[in-house]
């Protein structure tokens, strides 16, 4: 098996939260800095832990920044959706053997609040939120903390050549190059690999499947 363990970022990449984050990003910068920003601008901070987006706005307030983000992430949640045959592949991944992990930007309770991801949650042994470390992507420590919670809970020492993150952002990228494993790019709208010097890039459950060797 090429790679026993896969980790999975989840908004941009397992559910299609693009609009969802977007929208109620683009409102959350106009309340606290009184200027709506174009939809290409703010999907730039897309996928980036939210108290992390207000520092990079120059916004001082950060906790409540980060609260009013969540609130209209929350109400614009109907927009959410899992992108096509996601859910099968799970299931085929967990039946190949494979070793299925977390690593998202989320917090806690919108990791555990999603009624999207619940649907997903029984096919993954370990969940990194955004509380569990205290340096974020695209720092390595995320994927760094799923190495050591999984290494504890398998009572095994992880080989890194065995891993591969599965992400749709430079700040995945540069979370999983930094720790030392393979990054593989979730491009489900054909943007190309945007700068991004992904080892794999995919558009659909297909490819990734053989990029990952399952028959």
């Amino acid at each position: 098996m090429k790679y026993p363990y896969l980790i999975f970022d989840i908004d941009g990449t397992l559910i299609d939260t693009e609009k969802t984050g977007v929208l109620s990003l683009q409102e959350t910068i106009e309340v606290f800095m009184g200027k709506t920003l174009p939809y290409e601008e703010v999907y730039k901070f897309f996928g980036i832990p939210s108290h992390k987006v207000a520092s990079l706005l120059n916004c001082p307030q950060e906790e409540e920044f980060a609260s009013l983000w969540e609130h209209k992430f929350i109400e614009k949640r109907y927009l959410m959706k899992a992108f096509d045959g996601v859910e099968a592949l799970l299931k085929i991944l967990s039946d190949a053997s494979h070793k299925l992990g977390v690593v998202t930007s989320r917090s806690r309770f919108e990791l555990d609040s999603d009624p999207v991801f619940a649907r997903m949650a029984q096919y993954f042994d370990i969940a990194i939120s955004s509380e569990d470390t205290s340096k974020h992507k695209p720092d390595p420590d995320p994927v760094l903390e799923y190495l050591k919670r999984t290494s504890d809970l398998y009572g095994v020492d992880i080989d890194l050549d065995k891993c591969l993150y599965i992400g749709d952002t430079m700040h995945d990228f540069k979370c999983a190059n930094a720790a030392g494993i393979d990054f593989a790019l979730a491009d489900w709208r054909s943007r190309g690999l945007q700068g991004i010097p992904a080892q794999y890039i995919f558009s659909n459950c297909e490819e990734l499947i053989k990029i990952l060797e399952i028959n």
